[in-house]
């Protein structure tokens, strides 16, 4: 008798068996599949490394296993080019002695179904697929090119981790996938000799671990009853209260995606009823009714980008869960504008534009570490504030593909040069579209200046889970009284917005009247 074992089933532990799908004294081929197993991930089957017959079963439907747990004892065909294989090894025989009919030794293969999965590609919200370069039936070797995948920011290619032969192909061209999400199936050939330890002749590897090696990965099913989605829509539609068995998956292999969820709820929403009475009912949210423009003039309708979406989704989001309060300041930058005019050659020499948001950053980072409750989150499920311990600053830049938010890690730790070198990198990157998705997470506080274009005043949307956002309008000069006359003071407006459940009224005053002072004279930034 030989044991079969759970093989390698990534970094997962105490996966559900779904189903047991051989009974005792099943006669099995190679490649029949044993059991199916299930984590949040996907489904997958797992299959006999050797034809035999199946004795004891250890596992049922419902339990709960780990690698190396045995499934099942099987008994192998006696006579079989595998059962002297394993026979040798159980023994710890050397392979060599075996006197094989055909092929040699040396010839013995064992094809390894290795299946090619979407990596983390920074998008929880998918990414297309523009090109798929390879067709089944296709030889490929290790990192040749499988498909290419496009998001708003960037393209990548995704390479295959094997060389082998292409078995199966589960996307194709337009498809939106996420990670962890089938790309292909990559058969694999290796021979007898890949089998043992190379590292000692006199040691065979134990059959336990021939087992694993052999034995195909993760395959999700078609055609059970059950939800293919990945952790993070899981997450979501618990936190949305939606029942994914109710959601229609548009991912590869019906997978569902954080864009179904939101259509769903979309559509949940447009179907809330309004009673004889004219009260609402249902969620008790009413949908807006639909116009028809063209009834009125001509038209013209500019499909939404990725961006776009993405950004009106967050905002929405956004603007429905945080209880949102803005505090309104000014600060009197007269003598920053004068410092930073005056260092207008040694930027030159330096070629680097040194702008008035360098200083913003600057300034707010002090008053981050000074006013920590700022720098802070809520965590709902725990009933917790989370005070971070470090100051990364996103910045809103304007692009013509829709609003973006790069992040100054550590702006606490950098000097004011660092900071615009690095601000403008990110900026360009922005507006051509190459930003990193590492590029754009983390931010602990968000600043959007519209300066540059004007304005006396708005209200930014908290950008949640961040605590708070700070708004930057136009300065302008106005007269301050200095406690003998009104002196022309270049005064600019600050908009500080809040979630009221972190930071309170008065957390929100210091702040704003902080900055102003560091603002107003910078030499307190050294301090």
């Amino acid at each position: 008798m030989t044991a079969i074992l759970v093989p390698d089933i990534g970094d997962v532990t105490n996966v559900t068996v779904i189903e047991v799908t051989v009974e005792t004294g099943d006669t099995i081929n190679e490649g029949d599949t044993l059991i199916v197993l299930e984590t949040d991930k996907a489904s997958m089957e797992i299959p006999a490394n050797v034809s035999g017959i199946v004795g004891q079963i250890h596992v049922k439907e419902g339990s709960e296993v780990n690698e190396g747990d045995p499934i099942c004892d099987l008994e192998v065909e006696v006579g079989s080019e595998a059962a002297k294989v394993v026979s040798a090894i159980e023994k710890q025989e050397p392979l060599e002695s075996l006197e094989l009919v055909q092929p040699p030794l040396a010839q013995v293969s064992d094809s390894v179904m290795e299946q090619v999965i979407v990596p983390d590609t920074g998008s929880t919200d998918g990414v297309t697929v523009i090109e798929v370069a390879v067709s089944v039936g296709d030889q490929v070797n290790e990192g040749d090119t499988l498909i290419v995948l496009e998001s708003d920011k960037a393209s990548m290619e995704i390479p295959s981790p094997v060389s082998g032969e292409i078995a199966a192909l589960f996307v194709k061209e337009g498809d939106v996938v996420v990670q962890a999400d089938a790309v292909a199936d990559v058969s694999v050939t290796r021979v007898a000799d890949d089998l043992l330890d190379t590292k000692s002749e006199a040691s065979p590897q134990p059959v336990q671990e021939i087992q694993k090696s052999n034995t195909a990965v993760t395959i999700p099913l078609e055609g059970q009853s059950v939800v293919h989605a990945g952790p993070a829509v899981r997450a979501l539609a618990r936190e949305l209260g939606v029942e994914l068995i109710q959601v229609s998956g548009t991912g590869s292999r019906e997978r569902i995606t954080k864009d179904d969820l939101h259509e769903f709820v979309k559509a949940k929403l447009n179907q809330v009823q309004t009673g004889p009475s004219g009260v609402i009912t249902g969620l008790g949210i009413p949908s807006i009714p639909l116009v028809d423009f063209e009834s009125f003039g001509p038209v013209e309708r500019i499909p939404m980008s990725k961006i776009h979406k993405l950004t009106a989704d967050n905002m929405t989001r956004c603007w429905l869960n945080v209880p949102a309060v803005t505090q309104f300041d000014e600060a009197d930058i007269t003598d920053l504008e004068t410092f930073r005019k005056s260092m207008k050659s040694e930027s030159e020499l330096k070629g680097i534009k040194l702008t008035p948001l360098p200083f913003f950053i600057k300034a707010s980072a002090y008053v981050l570490r000074a006013l920590p409750q700022i720098n802070s989150s809520v965590d709902l499920q725990t009933d917790e504030i989370v005070r971070k311990g470090y100051v990364h600053i996103g910045i809103a830049v304007d692009t013509p593909g829709g609003l973006m938010v790069p992040v100054i890690r550590d702006a606490d730790k950098k000097g004011m040069w660092e900071i615009a070198a690095e601000l403008s990198e990110l900026a360009d990157k922005a507006k051509s579209k190459k930003l990193k998705s590492d590029e754009m997470q983390g931010a602990t506080f968000t600043i959007s200046s519209l300066g540059s274009i004007g304005g006396t005043a708005f209200t930014p949307i908290v950008p949640s889970p961040q605590a708070a956002i700070l708004g930057v309008s136009k300065a302008s000069m106005q007269p301050i009284w200095d406690g003998s006359a009104f002196q022309p003071r270049l005064m600019l407006p600050l908009c500080l917005s809040y979630d009221h459940r972190v930071i309170n009224g008065g957390d929100g005053a210091r702040f704003t009247t902080l900055l102003g002072q560091m603002l107003g004279d910078i030499r307190k930034l050294l301090l």
